[in-house]
C-alpha cells in the first residue's frame, strides 16, 4: 500500500521507491542520489500509478538523455492498428516515451490500450482531446470541460501530460502586436489561443491550474508545461512571447513543485544554431533546474524530407548543454503522418543525437558501446560490431549488399585498408597491397 501520494512526494518524506530503484540501477547512481534529485524537481519518473506494465525512466539531464516518440491517428490516416505497430517498433528501437496526438476518432480505446500494454512513458496532449472527446466545437467548450478531459486521461493510465498553461490573455495581445512570422505553431498553443479569442476567457489551463495540480497529485501524473510560443521558424527564436512564456512557466513549476508534482518544461522548436545552448541555460536559471523536453531544435527551415537530422543537430547541442528529453523529429515533419520507415530513421537520428550529448557530458558508461566498436574494428570482428552498433540491421544490410574480396577489409579500402596495414605491421608480418 502507498504511503506517498506522487514520487516528489515519496523523495521528500525519505522514501524510496521501486520506481527510483529501478531508474538508479539503469543510471548507475545510487537509489539515495536519485531520490534527493527528484525531491528537488531536477528529475522526474513519469509513472501514473495505474500504468502497471511501466518500465520506469527518469529523465533529468544528469541522467541519461531520453527520447520520445510522437504517435497517432489523423482524420487522413486513421488505422490504429498501424499506429500500434509502429508503439511497439518504437519500443524496440530504443524510445523511452510514446505521446499520443490521436485527433480523429474514438481515442480513449487506443489510449488504454497502450497504458494496458506499453512499457514505455505515455503521454498525451488532452486540448486536442477536448474537441474529439465532446464532439463539439471548440468555442462552445467551456473551462470544465477541458479539465474534465485532463482528469479522463489521467484515469486513463497516462503518465504525463502537455498543458499549454503558459500563455494567457496577455500573450494574444503580444502576438498580435509583434507579428511573429510564423505567430504560433504549436498545435495545443493554437487551439488553446483560438478559444481565448473566440469566447475572451482567460486560458483555462492557466486560470484553472490548482485544480489540474489536483488530479495530478491524486494519480501521480507529471505535467509538462507546453511552449505555445515555441518558435516554428529560425526568424522567431528567442522572441519577447517566446521569452515571456518561459518566465511564466518558471512560476508554474514553483506552484506545481509546492503540491509535490512533478514539472517537465517545454522549448524550442526551430532555433540559430548558436542560440541553443544560451536558450537552455536560460530555462534552467528560470525553471530552476526542472527537466527541459525539447522538439528539435531544428536549425534551418529548408530540409524538408530531412529535419530529423537538422532536428538530431540542435538536438545533441541542446541535450549537452542541458536538455534531458528530445522529441524525436521524422523526415516526415511539416509535410505528412510519418509511416513506420519515418519513424526508424526519427527514432536512430534522434538516438544519435541523445547519444552524442551523453558522451560529451560524461554520463557514466555512456561511451562503454563506443569503445567496444572500436576494439571490434579494430579486429575485425563483425559480429560484435553488429551488436555494439544503434541500428545493427542497416549496417549488416550494407555489408551483406556490397561484400569485399577479404574478410579483413571493407569494398572501399580493400587492402589499403588502413587498420589492416597497421594490424599487419605491428605484427611484424608482410603487408600485401597488389
Amino acid at each position: 500500500m502507498r504511503n506517498y501520494t506522487t514520487q516528489m512526494d515519496a523523495a521528500r518524506r525519505g522514501i524510496v521507491t521501486p520506481e527510483m530503484q529501478a531508474v538508479a540501477k539503469k543510471e548507475y547512481r545510487t537509489e539515495e542520489e536519485i531520490r534527493k534529485l527528484v525531491a528537488e524537481g531536477k528529475v522526474v519518473i513519469c509513472a501514473n500509478r495505474l500504468h502497471d506494465c511501466l518500465q520506469p525512466n527518469g529523465v533529468g539531464s544528469m541522467l541519461r538523455t531520453k527520447i520520445n516518440v510522437n504517435l497517432g491517428v489523423s482524420r487522413d490516416c486513421k488505422d490504429y492498428d498501424v499506429e500500434m505497430r509502429k508503439v511497439m517498433a518504437a519500443v524496440d528501437m530504443g524510445a523511452e516515451a510514446i505521446m499520443d496526438l490521436s485527433s480523429h476518432g474514438d481515442t480513449q480505446p487506443f489510449r488504454r490500450k497502450l497504458t494496458s500494454e506499453c512499457p514505455a512513458m505515455i503521454g498525451t496532449v488532452p486540448v486536442y482531446d477536448s474537441v474529439i472527446h465532446y464532439q463539439r466545437d471548440l468555442s462552445t467548450l467551456s473551462a470544465k470541460d477541458f479539465i474534465d478531459v485532463v482528469r479522463l486521461h489521467a484515469e486513463d493510465g497516462v503518465d504525463f501530460v502537455t498543458l499549454h498553461c503558459g500563455i494567457t490573455r496577455k500573450t494574444v495581445e503580444q502576438i498580435k502586436r509583434h507579428k511573429r512570422k510564423m505567430n504560433i505553431v504549436s498545435r495545443g498553443g493554437s487551439l488553446v489561443f483560438a478559444w481565448m479569442c473566440m469566447t475572451g476567457e482567460e486560458n483555462p489551463f492557466y486560470q484553472y491550474f490548482d485544480e489540474i495540480l489536483e488530479i495530478c497529485r491524486e494519480y501521480d501524473v507529471t505535467i509538462s508545461l507546453g511552449d505555445a510560443c515555441r518558435p516554428g521558424c529560425l526568424a522567431d527564436a528567442g522572441d519577447v512571447c517566446q521569452i515571456e512564456e518561459l518566465v511564466r512557466l518558471g512560476e508554474l513549476t514553483k506552484r506545481a513543485w509546492e503540491k509535490d508534482v512533478q514539472v517537465m518544461v517545454e522549448g524550442p522548436g526551430h532555433m540559430p544554431l548558436d542560440q541553443i545552448a544560451a536558450n537552455m541555460k536560460l530555462q534552467q536559471t528560470v525553471c530552476m533546474g526542472a527537466p527541459f523536453y525539447v522538439l528539435g531544435p531544428l536549425v534551418t527551415d529548408i530540409a524538408p524530407g530531412y529535419d530529423h537530422i537538422t532536428s538530431a543537430i540542435g538536438g545533441a547541442i541542446a541535450a549537452s548543454a542541458g536538455a534531458a528529453f528530445l522529441c524525436y523529429v521524422t523526415p516526415a515533419e511539416h509535410l505528412a503522418l510519418p509511416n513506420l520507415e519515418d519513424v526508424k530513421q526519427g527514432i536512430i537520428a534522434s538516438r544519435i543525437a541523445a547519444h552524442a550529448a551523453d558522451i560529451a557530458k560524461g554520463i557514466p558508461h555512456a561511451r562503454d558501446l563506443d569503445d567496444a566498436m572500436a576494439d571490434a574494428r579494430r579486429t575485425f570482428d563483425w559480429e560484435k560490431q553488429w551488436a555494439c552498433a544503434i541500428d545493427p540491421q542497416t549496417a549488416r544490410s550494407i555489408r551483406e549488399q556490397r561484400k569485399p574480396e577479404n574478410e579483413d577489409s571493407c569494398s572501399m579500402c580493400g587492402k589499403f585498408c588502413a587498420v589492416r596495414s597497421m594490424n599487419k605491421a605491428l605484427n611484424g608480418e608482410y603487408i600485401d597491397i597488389l
